[in-house]
């Protein structure tokens, strides 16, 4: 049962000590990054880690991102840093890629799934990486969502969501990525796998590694543990019931149900947008050129906008590149929209 009082607090150097002492002494806190807002605590903490999968009522089963302010903090995570990490690491940290690597003996299980990987990113957000450095812990975060939901990108999004179950949101405005970060395994350097795709286009990561990335194709249903975080089929995940397509058809514009919605990836062109509206069908877009970085940035926050309106349904567009953050894209919606 929900029993906390939850706040949202400004980010003042005052509140960031504040936040950073509750993080130090084993408290969660919902904080702001470049990718989507988490729920963070300190990673080495078993019971405060604990307590992330408590808030949220996710899965023993989903290892979490243990997230890190400088390199220094790597060597107590992981074992190795392999050149080709470190080459990864040199063209993307801080920002959106999460590595995937062999652990050391102080991670604990429940971070890891009991896993002997850990999943470490260095955020680029700076108000994560100034708790990260207040707290002197590596900080243990995932999405601050109830599990299964649609990802906050906002702090009220977060408020929306865990009000009752955590105590402290720090307000960090929206999240300039919009989608959670790409995770690659690196546990077999010569062969980089993709797990998760990201704020990081894969064809960046295959260009700076100067090989190939295999694209892991597999999801996972809810039983099976992960071998990192955001892998399992149903996920992102809108209580309305969403229904996909490769492009919306005439025939949904001609005839669409009251109470049903569209959402587009771009913006339609003026004629189209008159028609559609002589024919009374509700529609929303992400983007008004369709960029798929615009298009990812307002993705959750769009799923998030036409949950609340409480429609009955809604259509919406898959990305048409399979390049850029367009994979991405079409990752999210494909488990927001999975059956059980």
């Amino acid at each position: 049962m929900p029993t906390k009082i939850t706040r949202i607090y400004r980010p003042t150097p005052t509140n960031l000590r504040r936040l950073a002492a509750r993080l130090a002494g084993g408290g969660l806190v919902a904080v702001p990054s470049e990718t989507v807002y988490g729920l963070a605590a300190d990673a080495l903490n078993p019971n405060a880690c604990k307590a992330i999968f408590t808030a949220k009522g996710r899965p023993a089963n989903d290892p979490l991102i243990v997230h890190i302010a400088h390199l220094r903090q790597l060597a107590e995570l992981a074992t190795d840093f392999p050149p080709e990490a470190k080459a990864l690491a040199n063209a993307f940290w801080p920002g959106p890629l999460t590595l995937v690597l062999r652990k050391t003996a102080a991670v604990p299980d429940i971070v890891t799934s009991g896993l002997p990987s850990v999943a470490v990113r260095m955020p680029a957000h700076p108000l994560f990486r100034k708790l990260i450095q207040l707290s002197g812990r590596p900080l243990a975060a995932p999405s601050a969502n109830p599990f299964g939901y649609i990802s906050p990108t906002t702090a009220l999004h977060v408020k929306n969501g865990l009000s009752g179950h955590i105590a402290a949101i720090l307000d960090g405005g929206p999240c300039p990525v919009g989608v959670e970060s790409t995770i690659i395994d690196l546990r077999n350097p010569a062969k980089p796998v993709l797990l998760r795709p990201g704020g990081i286009p894969v064809e960046a990561l295959a260009s700076t590694l100067g090989r190939p990335v295999k694209v892991l194709q597999s999801r996972l249903h809810e039983s099976t543990r992960a071998e990192a975080p955001g892998m399992l089929w149903k996920h992102y995940s809108p209580r309305t019931p969403l229904v996909l397509h490769e492009k919306i058809p005439a025939s949904i514009w001609q005839s669409l149900p009251s109470g049903e919605v569209v959402l587009l990836q771009k913006k339609p062109a003026a004629n189209l947008l008159t028609s559609i509206k002589a024919a009374g069908a509700c529609l929303s877009w992400l983007s008004e050129s369709g960029d798929t970085e615009e298009v990812a940035k307002n993705l959750f926050d769009a799923l998030q906008r036409l949950d609340r309106e409480a429609w009955t349904r809604i259509h919406a567009e898959l990305a048409p590149t399979k390049k850029g953050l367009g994979p991405a894209i079409n990752d999210r919606l494909i488990r927001a929209a999975a059956k059980s």
